[in-house]
């Protein structure tokens, strides 16, 4: 998919508030708002129409909207976030999703989906089950993408703990190529519903860079990996690193400061 749109929100000053399992301590807000600030640029180099949104006090995990909705080229759903802390979250992305889809689906209780936790490759999507998507989410998720012509599967990362959200383990960058954590390279291959022509098994020591993003014809990985940054260009990626330091010490990744369609 080509990419020509991208809703963000930079982090409130209550950042350091949010939900965390890293172990890193605090994230520095200035820095984090630098940072987000060149994540940003770097959407708009790639040909992206940004909206932006005002930081919002009251969800210090609020600059991590991906979890917020999946955005697909034929419609949209709202979802319903696993940490409850985080469903006003929804609420508020809601009215901008709908200046841009009309009548999105919405993912109802008990069910529970983290946009995280959804990879698209060529039309079809895996949904990681997970401690923030849980079964009954994934299949009505399932069905609604059905409805809009797509097709689903799930993958279970529950056993991997490690991985806050599937895509903290992989990542499509089209064209049949994959970048994966070791953990779910198994998973990953048995799916029968995609293909992996080319996988780029990520070492221990840079399991975070696996969270890359592929935005049109350039590639997203996080500054410091030169293991992945260097297999990327070996395969003819046009890589930008950035640095994402301090939403890291806050469990995300380059995947999640965005809602990219």
């Amino acid at each position: 998919m080509n990419f020509t749109r991208a809703i963000v929100r930079p982090p409130a000053r209550s950042f350091a508030a949010g939900l965390s399992s890293a172990g890193e301590g605090p994230p520095d807000v200035d820095r984090a708002l630098e940072q987000h600030a060149a994540y940003v640029r770097a959407l708009r180099d790639c040909g992206l129409q940004i909206t932006q949104l005002q930081p919002d006090e009251a969800y210090p995990d609020g600059t991590f909207v991906e979890d917020t909705a999946i955005v697909t080229g034929r419609g949209a759903v709202l979802t319903r976030p696993g940490a409850p802390s985080r469903a006003g979250e929804v609420r508020g992305m809601a009215q901008y999703v709908r200046k841009f889809f009309a009548e999105p689906n919405v993912i109802e209780a008990p069910g529970s989906v983290d946009g995280g936790d959804i990879c698209e490759a060529d039309g079809h999507f895996l949904i990681g089950v997970s401690a923030r998507t849980n079964l009954q989410g994934a299949q009505q998720l399932s069905e609604h993408l059905a409805r809009m012509g797509y097709t689903a599967s799930v993958i279970d990362i529950t056993a991997n703990p490690a991985l806050l959200h599937l895509k903290s383990g992989i990542a499509y960058l089209g064209d049949g190529v994959w970048v994966a954590d070791q953990a779910v390279e198994q998973d990953l291959r048995s799916q029968r519903a995609i293909e992996v022509r080319d996988l780029i098994l990520v070492p221990a020591a840079e399991a975070y860079a696996a969270n890359c993003v592929r935005v049109n014809q350039v590639v997203f990985v996080a500054a410091g990996y030169p293991q992945i940054r260097a297999a990327l260009q070996s395969r003819g990626c046009r890589v930008v690193s950035l640095d994402v330091s301090e939403f890291k010490k806050m469990d995300g990744g380059l995947s999640c400061l965005s809602l990219r369609f």
